[in-house]
């Protein structure tokens, strides 16, 4: 199972939100290449990207520390926040991002995902945030009416490469993770599941690892290796060397990676 470091970017900088909210932000670090290296050092095989100006702009806003951090390390990248039209993605691909992550389209605009799917067949992964349930959008701005099991069930008949499913009120609250909601929604598909939001100590790590062979295969860790409630290279330790460490490059500055 893969342990995933998030970088969220707001103005440059790297920050966490707490449940979404973006009158509740943190800064971390002012140097996200910096901190990208760091997890990287840690043992990481895979980094996640958020481009949070991007995800309320409807378009990516980060370029340039998206670049500068695909350009510095040497695992592969994922990116998400503002991706809604085949041009952003396409950019981002060219920059060497290996996987683009889209949520609002996915909702909005299903038949664009199938046809990105179809065009970049392995390289688009599908958020799901859901609120209750529901699923949000627009930077968890919105809510809306589609449920969260319909969306993901959607997503893997067209194609997406794998569903992140990140349970809001968990995201940034150190509560622990929603293990029910995942492994619903996880049994439900065939595509890997990805948990994202409340993951918060290593006990929450070795909880998640349970559920590896009903089709949860990565989680997304954020807020605690910040604070230094979870220590990533004790986390990726406990899980193994994760499953994306042999991924070929795309370009860019890294030779292997998610």
């Amino acid at each position: 199972m893969d342990v995933i470091p998030a970088i969220d970017l707001l103005g440059g900088q790297c920050v966490r939100l707490y449940q979404g909210d973006y009158q509740q932000s943190e800064v971390f670090s002012a140097d996200p290449v910096a901190v990208a290296q760091r997890w990287e050092a840690a043992g990481a095989t895979r980094l996640h990207l958020v481009d949070l100006d991007g995800a309320k702009a409807g378009a990516v806003v980060n370029r340039e520390a998206i670049a500068a951090i695909v350009k510095a390390i040497h695992i592969p990248v994922e990116v998400g926040g503002g991706l809604r039209d085949r041009h952003s993605i396409q950019a981002l691909f060219d920059l060497g991002v290996q996987w683009g992550i889209v949520g609002t389209i996915a909702v909005e605009q299903p038949d664009l995902v199938a046809d990105l799917c179809a065009t970049f067949p392995g390289r688009i992964i599908v958020g799901i945030d859901a609120r209750n349930g529901q699923v949000a959008t627009r930077g968890w701005l919105e809510t809306s009416t589609v449920a969260a099991k319909d969306l993901a069930q959607r997503m893997d008949h067209i194609g997406a490469a794998a569903i992140i499913y990140t349970d809001i009120h968990r995201d940034g609250a150190m509560q622990g993770p929603n293990l029910e909601a995942l492994l619903e929604l996880a049994q439900t598909v065939k595509i890997p599941v990805i948990a994202s939001g409340g993951v918060s100590s290593l006990t929450d790590v070795l909880s998640l690892l349970t559920l590896e062979s009903d089709g949860v295969t990565g989680m997304i860790v954020g807020r605690a290796i910040y604070t230094g409630d979870l220590d990533l290279q004790e986390a990726v330790r406990a899980v193994g060397p994760g499953r994306w460490q042999d991924v070929p490059p795309t370009g860019g500055g890294f030779s292997t990676f998610a």
